[in-house]
């Protein structure tokens, strides 16, 4: 059975690109996607997938980014699949991979040198993710530096908040009526009046 997996990072991502391509080799119904982090194996979609997966299977992913980002972890996974399953994974961009496991009859062999291969690719993944890592942590301190504020936005009380809070308070005013002066949520109305507790 040839099956295919997908990753992005985030909801926002698009999986487009991943879709046009695996979708050449396995049918849109067994390509399974998860728009989650790959520091690790825990995504909902990938443990069903890899519950389905047995020997003799075939395992489609563009990238060795996709399977996971974690070095470790994929050289875990990727011999787990493949030695202990039984399953043959193709790695896209990585031809010479799948060229392995097309003219290396000998099992141990093709074994060895895609170990080999993916122990240096799966290293050069996860230093990328470092080097992301280490790209955001600079940019956030220059624009410390340069006074710039991170995260959401401060929150800016309504100047009559503090006379309308007390009318609400001394069954004056009706909350909702509040809120329609003070042009804010109800959400926000409980965070500032948290504030000037």
């Amino acid at each position: 059975m040839k099956y295919a997996y997908i990753r992005v990072s985030t909801e926002k991502q698009n999986i487009d690109r991943q879709l046009t391509l695996l979708s050449q080799y396995v049918d849109n119904n067994y390509i399974y996607i998860d728009k989650e982090s790959g520091k690790d194996f825990k995504r909902t979609n990938y443990q069903k997938l890899r519950n389905k997966l047995k020997k003799g299977d075939e395992l489609y992913i563009k990238s060795i980014d996709r399977l996971g980002r974690n070095y470790n972890l994929i050289t875990e996974e990727f011999r787990y699949l493949s030695k202990t399953v039984g399953v043959i994974i193709y790695v896209l961009d990585m031809p010479f991979i799948n060229n392995f496991n097309n003219i290396i009859n000998d099992e141990t062999l093709r074994s060895f040198v895609i170990d080999l291969v993916l122990q240096i690719l799966s290293f050069v993944a996860e230093n990328e993710r470092n080097n992301i890592k280490e790209r955001q942590s600079e940019g956030i301190k220059i624009a410390k530096l340069k006074g710039k504020h991170l995260g959401r936005p401060k929150l800016t009380i309504p100047e009559n908040f503090n006379t309308i809070i007390n009318k609400v308070k001394n069954n004056e005013l009706q909350l909702k009526k509040a809120l329609k002066l003070l042009n804010i949520s109800k959400t926000s109305y409980y965070k500032y009046k948290a504030i000037y507790k």
